[in-house]
């Protein structure tokens, strides 16, 4: 027997929905104001160019050049964000935190 998504009713084996949930991390970022102003604007523009796309009617073929525009838009985009550093997550906090105190108490 398997579980049904949510989305569609199209049956998930329990275990690969399981094993999905622990393989996905959420990888915090530091974002500094510079490169945080840069990713908003670049949304902005993101975003304008697909609703004007959208309602101007347009399909999506490879050689649009509104099309290859906005994914120019969104490789600058995922650039800076990946270049801002990771931010540590809460486990990796809390064991640099537990090797200072034993650390200190040596």
């Amino acid at each position: 027997m398997g579980a049904y998504s949510a989305m569609g009713g199209f049956p998930v084996a329990a275990s690969i929905a399981e094993a999905d949930a622990h393989r996905r991390r959420v990888h915090r970022r530091r974002i500094p104001p510079q490169a945080g102003r840069a990713l908003e604007i670049l949304g902005h523009a993101i975003e304008y160019l697909t609703d004007e796309y959208v309602h101007a009617g347009g399909s999506f073929c490879a050689h649009n050049a509104q099309v290859e525009a906005v994914q120019l838009l969104m490789r600058v985009n995922r650039q800076i964000y990946f270049e801002c550093p990771e931010a540590p997550s809460l486990p990796a906090r809390i064991r640099a935190l537990l090797h200072l105190k034993a650390a200190s108490s040596s």
